[in-house]
């Protein structure tokens, strides 16, 4: 039997999952990465997309809106600052949303608030690239 790797996974409102898995894949902010037993540790920023969460022959898929990955002896911890279900995610509102913020950055009065406004759009565009590439193809 694989070693298995333990896995926190929290979000502001709350535990999502603690136990222990085959390996997290993980939208780090310098690349994807899969995390398995034994990994290096590290700290990592992550970027919107998605945790892949691989227990045996079930894989999980949650979507993140950023947050921290940290490995360590005890394993592996994401802290996440926002998470759904990969399912629960409709992409007409995410486009709508992203609509909104484009126009909300036009629209900036000034040059601080069109930057905050502006890292905000880039956050959604990328979740949602990283949801359209996650996308199942029809046959």
């Amino acid at each position: 039997m694989a070693d298995l790797l333990h896995f926190e996974f929290v979000s502001p409102e709350r535990v999502l999952f603690s136990g222990d898995v085959d390996q997290v894949d993980l939208p780090g902010i310098e690349g994807d990465m899969g995390i398995l037993a034994g990994h290096t540790p590290l700290v990592t920023v992550l970027r919107p997309g998605i945790v892949t969460i691989t227990r045996g022959a079930a894989r999980e898929a949650v979507v993140v809106t950023g947050g921290f990955a940290e490995v360590g002896p005890g394993g592996l911890t994401v802290l996440a600052e926002r998470a759904m279900a990969r399912e629960s995610v409709d992409a007409a509102a995410l486009a709508s949303e992203i609509k909104d913020a484009e126009e909300d950055v036009a629209d900036a009065a000034d040059e601080t608030a069109r930057d905050k406004l502006a890292r905000h759009l880039e956050q959604l565009k990328a979740l949602q690239a990283a949801l359209g590439a996650a996308a199942p193809t029809a046959h």
